[in-house]
């Protein structure tokens, strides 16, 4: 191992800690209030800006880290293995920030960056419409240029952070007529009082009910000219599809802890539980469920490691992304509800963890495409 792996290995334990400590200090103990709510507090995000725990990937001179998107890895999964889905960290610091660092001009980078990785504002990004779903070319939310300004007129529905979202990237239509080429990806500076801009629903969902999901609507909603992602309109849909791959990336990371986490609580429920006059886990079928479990969860771990290091190395395309997306989250639910049956009843009961590792676990087949979707861009490929 040279020098510079072991002081990069040691630089992610080290961010590894410091997270652990986090989620297990800030989030672990209010996780029923921000069920209750539906979101996380914003003061959480403040208090990982402090920490320096948010937009590790995005240069220093930006306010980042500096660091690369195995920084954000680290985050994600120490994250995952405490059982929260409340904070968005996923999209305020590994998908948001990569759209304005790739696409903003300057000045915009300069004053938008260092406030997500402060913590001081809250990002979200808003594809998806009530009649659209995975199907991002068919969008119909309007952008029209009026001088030096767009007038943004339309409705998005499950945007992760709607609720708690000072800014917010828009997929619309610049020009109807053009399809896919027609969409253009927009900032927007919002808050309650912004004319144009009203949040809807913080939506109710069967797992991961302190998610921040909302609903977000704009009618004459108003944005500077110079908010436009990209250097002409028309660019939207190629700066998706661009960064789409890093967003299923960070499902695969999540997969692959939740599963690990999934094996290794019941792993010591079944250890600790008895049945028939012994240990849960000395009976065959259990030993051999745990057994494979514990193998797949070795596999998708494997297969996740090597994408994330292609992903630093710049390596990583579209159609791997694709298959570590809808296949570890193909496995992770199907380990977590073998892990579940483990639990007999008291799986089903929301005090076991395992429970809200069940309902949390089915939208990873759903969101940042359907894994249906996943396939067909895996076949294209081929």
């Amino acid at each position: 191992m040279s020098t510079t792996t072991e002081s990069t290995v040691h630089e992610l334990t080290a961010v590894a800690e410091l997270a652990r400590e986090f989620f297990g200090k800030e989030i672990a103990p209010r996780l029923d209030e921000f069920v209750a709510q539906g979101h996380a507090d914003r003061s959480v995000y403040r208090r990982a800006g402090e920490l320096g725990l948010l937009c590790m990937s995005i240069p220093e001179e930006y306010g980042g880290g500096g660091g690369t998107f195995a920084h954000e890895a680290v985050l994600v999964t120490e994250q995952a293995k405490v059982g929260d889905s409340t904070m968005q960290v996923a999209v305020n610091s590994g998908i948001v920030p990569h759209y304005l660092l790739a696409y903003a001009c300057e000045e915009m980078k300069r004053r938008w960056l260092p406030r997500l990785a402060s913590g001081e504002w809250v990002g979200a990004i808003a594809m998806t419409e009530p009649g659209t779903g995975s199907d991002l070319q068919g969008i119909t939310t309007k952008a029209v240029r009026e001088g030096d300004e767009y007038v943004i007129s339309g409705a998005k529905t499950f945007i992760t952070s709607g609720y708690n979202c000072d800014l917010v990237i828009i997929a619309a239509k610049t020009d109807p007529e053009l399809g896919a080429k027609g969409v253009s990806l927009i900032v927007a500076e919002v808050s309650d009082e912004t004319p144009g801009f009203q949040r809807g629903r913080v939506l109710k969902k069967v797992g991961q009910r302190g998610s921040d999901t909302a609903e977000l609507f704009f009618d004459g909603l108003r944005v500077p000219a110079s908010h436009l992602l990209g250097t002409q309109e028309g660019q939207g849909f190629f700066q998706m599809m661009e960064q789409l791959p890093q967003e299923r990336l960070i499902c695969g990371v999540t997969a692959a802890a939740v599963i690990e986490t999934a094996v290794e609580t019941t792993l010591a429920y079944t250890k600790s539980r008895t049945a028939f006059g012994k240990p849960l886990f000395d009976l065959q079928n259990t030993r051999f469920e745990l057994a494979e479990c514990a193998t797949l969860a070795a596999v998708v771990r494997t297969f996740v490691d090597d994408a994330v290091a292609q992903h630093v190395r710049g390596e990583l395309d579209v159609k791997t992304a694709a298959m570590v997306k809808y296949w570890t989250t193909d496995q992770q639910n199907q380990v977590v509800d073998r892990c579940l049956q483990l639990h007999g009843g008291y799986g089903y009961m929301e005090e076991y963890s395992i429970a809200r590792m069940w309902t949390d676990s089915r939208i990873a087949r759903i969101y940042a495409g359907a894994n249906e979707v996943m396939k067909d861009l895996i076949a294209r490929h081929l």
